[in-house]
């Protein structure tokens, strides 16, 4: 059974309810939510999910100004923004490729801007002078070896850290397990993670070739898992925006979220969420950032993955606090398209959906307007109403058609 929570009751009644970025971050800021070139230089592997990252706080931007993918610039695309009442940037900094990109952040630095970077970027082109947060700080918060010096014991999955040399052996096919990367560097993001059943063959993941350490985690049967949304504003203090519940498809992949109507988060792991929050903002760390908990069928409470940055969670939620504050209370779903088609097409083809209303776009992506050869359009999206099944149905039903 699930029961509503409130998402209005949890957000700070000091600041009010963020509704655009600059309502966290503050003034003189420049948000840039690319991950970085891997070391080993592999570009083509992870461009697309870069660029659709950095485009990704657009709509929610309002003053702040965002380092972007021109992929996301859209005019159409942007004057859906708008019209479906979202604070869109007034400041982008698009860029079509590498070069264009070093390009943007150096000019934002020159312009005195501090430049929040939501993934660790090299000192060469964003020294620690510049930056709201260290390159070394947002690396660790969001290594996945140090999640432990972050949690409390009691909330504490089992892990191990493991180099290349004891993979072979922490990674048997006997066994189910979890692995995950080891490093301060993006390296993809969230993609660094590799799921594997007993008996079943082991394929190891790309990144097993190119790190040296690793994490591997038991295999939890999950009953609830929740992605709690929190921020830290410039006055260094933790704030919880809201709670969510997650979507996740067979192999355990996040695929989307569930929003204003959502099993209740039990107390206490609310309350390490917050301290969490709290121990990475005297740390040093500002900007929004979202914990991914779960609650195992045996009953345990269990810190999955931190996410000190800007996620697809957040998003949604301050979109609708700007645009569609009722709709916090009511059942919401987000979901991302993603086609080997121009976006205008794709926008076309939601109109008539959009027009029927209880849909919100929040962000999108033309491949086409970066020097990317790859031609792929990507667009995300709310769908929200009062009946539950029926946003369901209609978010199934978005998914399927694309």
């Amino acid at each position: 059974m699930r029961f509503p929570i409130s998402l209005t009751t949890v957000l700070s009644p000091s600041l009010g309810a963020p509704r655009a970025l600059i309502d966290v971050y503050g003034p003189g800021v420049a948000v840039c939510a690319r991950p970085a070139v891997e070391a080993t230089g592999a570009v083509s592997g992870s461009r697309h999910t870069r660029d659709v990252l950095s485009a990704r706080p657009i709509g929610i931007a309002g003053d702040t100004a965002v380092i972007c993918s021109a992929g996301g610039t859209d005019p159409i695309l942007l004057a859906m923004l708008r019209d479906g009442g979202l604070p869109v940037g007034a400041d982008l900094r698009a860029f079509r490729g590498e070069v264009e990109f070093a390009a943007r952040v150096r000019e934002a630095v020159g312009d005195g801007l501090r430049i929040s970077m939501e993934y660790p970027q090299p000192a060469a082109l964003c020294a620690e002078e510049h930056s709201v947060k260290s390159a070394a700080l947002v690396g660790h918060l969001n290594n996945k070896a140090s999640i432990n010096t972050f949690v409390d014991p009691r909330f504490r999955a089992r892990r191990t850290v493991v180099s290349r040399a004891e993979l072979a052996e922490a990674t048997p096919e006997q066994k189910s397990w979890v692995l995950k990367a080891a490093t301060d560097d993006a390296h993809g993001g969230s993609l660094d993670v590799c799921l594997h059943l007993a008996d079943e063959p082991v394929t190891l993941p790309a990144f097993t070739d190119v790190l040296g350490e690793f994490v591997v985690e038991e295999y939890l049967d999950i009953r609830r898992n929740w992605g709690i949304q929190l921020y830290v504003a410039a006055d260094a203090t933790a704030r919880l925006l809201a709670v969510t519940e997650q979507h996740v498809d067979a192999a355990g992949i996040y695929t989307g979220g569930r929003f204003g109507l959502v099993t209740p988060l039990p107390a206490e792991l609310r309350a390490e969420c917050v301290a969490i929050a709290q121990r990475a903002a005297d740390a040093g760390y500002r900007g929004l950032c979202s914990l991914d908990c779960a609650q195992t069928a045996d009953g345990r409470l269990i810190m999955l993955d931190l996410n000190f940055r800007i996620t697809s969670g957040s998003i949604p939620l301050l979109a609708l606090q700007s645009v569609r504050p009722d709709a916090l209370d009511r059942p919401a779903e987000s979901v991302k398209l993603t086609v080997a088609a121009p976006l205008a097409e794709l926008l076309t083809g939601l109109r008539p959906a959009l027009a029927a209303g209880g849909l919100l776009v929040l962000a999108g992506h033309d491949t086409a307007r970066t020097d990317n050869p790859i031609r792929q359009a990507t667009l995300q999206l709310l769908v929200f109403g009062d009946d539950p099944a029926e946003v369901t149905a209609r978010r199934i039903a978005l998914e399927a058609a694309y």
